[in-house]
């Protein structure tokens, strides 16, 4: 049985191996996520800095998804919440795992706790599979830009509350 929960510090070291494993077809792709090679350090931050989040099946790590906020110590480049180190563990890739845990953020996170117009997430363009999962996921595309060698960023963007997004846009663009 599946369940959803925030992640501790004390799942750092779990949590660790989870990216490692997920981000790891990308990196063969010659596309380098932070993710990655995230050292401990860096991973007890993100913990500490971010709102991480993890669907667990029987005691195991299968999928995280996290949220850097606007006044955190990494925020998003659009002064709205965004994704971050959103992962699979590949034994599990493709079973609805990830969509579930993104609903399950979007519902009761985004929507019900954040009261959220909208949320960014970027990823590399050239990813052969990443972009497309976002726009099935509801996001546009809002700009691209070259922020490292190996890869051309694709910013998107998802409206969680049409209300709100048009008030939010009167005051910040």
């Amino acid at each position: 049985m599946a369940s959803i929960r925030a992640v501790s510090q004390a799942d750092s070291a779990p949590y660790r191996e989870l990216l490692h494993l997920a981000y790891e077809d990308s990196e063969r792709l010659g596309i380098h996520f932070a993710a990655y090679n995230a050292t401990q350090e860096l991973i007890e931050e993100h913990i500490a800095s971010n709102l991480v989040y993890l669907l667990e099946e029987d005691s195991r790590f299968v999928s995280t998804i996290s949220l850097r906020l606007p006044w955190g110590n990494n925020p998003g480049p659009f002064g709205l919440p965004h994704l971050g180190w959103f992962a699979t563990h590949p034994h599990y890739c493709n079973k609805g795992h990830g969509r579930k845990l993104f609903e399950w953020l979007e519902r009761n996170i985004l929507k019900k706790q954040l009261k959220l117009p909208a949320l960014t997430v970027g990823t590399a363009l050239e990813h052969p599979w990443l972009p497309q999962l976002y726009m099935r996921y509801g996001f546009k595309e809002i700009g691209r830009t070259k922020l490292t060698s190996d890869h051309t960023t694709v910013y998107f963007e998802k409206i969680v509350d049409e209300n709100l997004y048009i008030k939010w846009a009167k005051a910040h663009k």
